[in-house]
């Protein structure tokens, strides 16, 4: 098997969409016929909830879902030797689990809403993922996705976001801007584990690929 990679997803701030992303690339990458794992390290359980629904539809292309806690580095270095992509939600908070995870990783996505207590997290992470490079994992990429966006076009605040990051060259913010969108609580809240990849949205479907094509095509 080709080896891939683990794409961690995490924040120091909850409420960001984590979840929602990483459930809904896992289901976007299942879809494509990638062999796929979902770490869920977050004890809130939402990722592992939405897998165990997932799994009782057997129409459905198959996410593979475990639940790792604390120092979690050695369990992501097994699961990539097994599994073409392994995704990881870490819990929305400064863990062990986020950190040991940046450790193994070779990205770290970090959803960031675009509000000011939001984009005021985001030198604390920088700084994290810095020392992680320089004294532990030199190649680890640092991507940052805009979440929960308005799809109001009057709103300015996503703009305004994107002139903030300019300030932090060392992260990449996609392009690719994840809406507030209906479809995203619908994949959670369905009882059927399903992504809206699965959903007839296209607008939501277009901005998980849009996330997924930029993450792996990348060249920073």
């Amino acid at each position: 098997m080709e080896y891939e990679m683990i794409i961690l997803i995490g924040s120091q701030k909850g409420g960001v969409g984590k979840s929602t992303i990483s459930v809904n690339l896992s289901a976007a990458l299942a879809t494509q016929g990638k062999d796929v794992v979902l770490v869920d390290t977050d004890r809130q359980s939402s990722s592992s909830n939405w897998a165990e629904d997932r799994s009782e539809n057997p129409k459905l292309p198959i996410v593979n879902c475990i639940q790792k806690y604390d120092n979690i580095r050695a369990s992501l270095v097994d699961l990539n030797s097994r599994y073409e992509y392994v995704i990881v939600d870490a819990a929305g908070r400064d863990s062990r689990e986020l950190r040991t995870g940046l450790v193994a990783a070779d990205v770290f996505l970090m959803p960031v809403r675009p509000s000011q207590f939001d984009l005021d997290t985001i030198p604390t992470m920088r700084d994290m993922v810095s020392d992680v490079k320089e004294e532990l994992n030199p190649t680890l990429k640092f991507f940052a996705v805009l979440s929960m966006g308005p799809t109001n076009p009057i709103i300015n605040e996503s703009e305004d976001a994107q002139r903030f990051f300019s300030e932090y060259p060392d992260i990449y913010l996609l392009s690719t801007i994840i809406r507030e969108r209906k479809v995203y609580r619908d994949s959670i809240s369905s009882g059927r584990g399903m992504g809206v990849i699965e959903f007839d949205n296209t607008k939501a479907k277009i901005e998980i690929n849009s996330v997924i094509n930029e993450v792996l095509n990348s060249d920073i």
